[in-house]
């Protein structure tokens, strides 16, 4: 460490680092574990500067009208998610689009299903189905199949990463928002969204400020969660020489309500995260951030309900754009789609993708 500039400041994350390699590897193997240990090591100081990368969802042809031009000019590379179903539809960009980016050595191509449906609450062999289309799809028109992978509405459960990790993906990310650091699963990674909503430069600049949370194992492992198993008892494991764990603060949607949640850090840096009542939204979401001495850290995360057995309606509503007009599922229209016990989706009828679940 003492030749390292800014040794104060790396000193406690690399101790943090080298426990997380240490405990995913057994020292006991010989020089092979050691050698793997030594690279590592060295690729944690040589990617110490902090790194972007954006991913691009769904292969609109507004990204290719707009963004594209603009990303190729500036020479930024990125991951560009595509559902196969909608390839060549009224708003996506079509197969030689797609390789045209593919081809500049600029644009990753990525597996975002084919069909986009909400496929955590479909059985097993529906999910394989789905990607298995797009599997087909892609090796027939780039001649590959992408091996990165983001989960239709950013949901999963330990069946669907393990769907994923039999179909032989890398690396799949969800929504849930959070820094990339060497601690997290790599079929569950998160990103942060940047749209029309959570946009604006200055998020964006704070975004770009955050630090990584890394933390061992968090209980449950499935973040689909069965009605029996809501609320859950939310327990992060954090290393043992990780420092400042008093000063975390954590907030969570139960009930439908967002609130401080009741956490109490125990033996051997484990905090347990106890929740007033129930998730009653598809996806509950529990934010927790530290404030470090060099600044914040915050590990976002969300669990998906499985509501499955609450009472639905068959009942599509469809409604036009435009007031005052009615009566009609054609090209342009919204459909509001009732699902019982409260919950109602905003869907627009063309492209068949949710725009709002409430």
């Amino acid at each position: 460490f003492t030749n390292l500039p800014n040794c104060d400041s790396l000193r406690d994350e690399c101790k943090i680092w080298l426990m997380t390699i240490l405990d995913k590897y057994d020292p006991n193997k010989g020089s092979k574990a050691f050698s793997y240990f030594s690279v590592v090591t060295k690729n944690w100081f040589i990617h110490k500067v902090k790194k972007i990368l954006l991913t691009i969802d769904d292969g609109f042809q507004s990204f290719y009208d707009n963004a594209w031009p603009f990303l190729k000019t500036k020479n930024i590379p990125f991951i560009l998610f595509i559902s196969t179903a909608y390839v060549g539809k009224k708003g996506y960009m079509n197969w030689e689009q797609i390789k045209e980016i593919e081809e500049s050595g600029l644009g990753i191509i990525g597996n975002h299903s084919h069909t986009h449906e909400y496929l955590v609450d479909q059985t097993n062999n529906q999910i394989i189905n789905d990607i298995n289309q797009a599997i087909e799809l892609f090796e027939k028109k780039l001649g590959y199949s992408p091996k990165y992978f983001s989960y239709p509405f950013g949901e999963y459960s330990n069946d669907f990463k393990k769907i994923l990790k039999n179909l032989n993906f890398n690396i799949a990310f969800g929504q849930h928002s959070g820094v990339i650091d060497s601690s997290k699963n790599y079929l569950e990674l998160p990103r942060f969204p940047i749209n029309e909503k959570y946009g604006n430069l200055d998020r964006f600049k704070f975004i770009l400020n955050l630090f990584p949370f890394p933390y061992k194992e968090i209980y449950p492992e499935n973040r689909y969660l069965q009605e029996s198993e809501n609320p859950p008892e939310l327990r992060i494991v954090f290393f043992e020489n990780q420092k400042n764990l008093e000063n975390i603060n954590c907030f969570s949607n139960e009930g439908n309500r967002w609130r401080d949640s009741k956490i109490k850090l125990g033996e051997e840096n484990i905090l347990i995260i106890n929740f007033e009542e129930k998730f009653t939204t598809e996806r509950g979401r529990i934010n927790c951030s530290l404030n470090d001495k060099n600044g914040w850290r915050c590990p976002w995360r969300s669990c998906t309900v499985n509501q499955s057995n609450y009472p639905k309606t068959d009942k599509v509503y469809c409604c036009w754009r435009e007031a005052g007009k009615s009566g009609s599922i054609s090209s342009g229209a919204y459909c509001f789609k009732n699902f019982g016990n409260g919950r109602h989706a905003l869907t627009d009828r063309k492209s068949r993708r949710f725009i709002q679940r409430t």
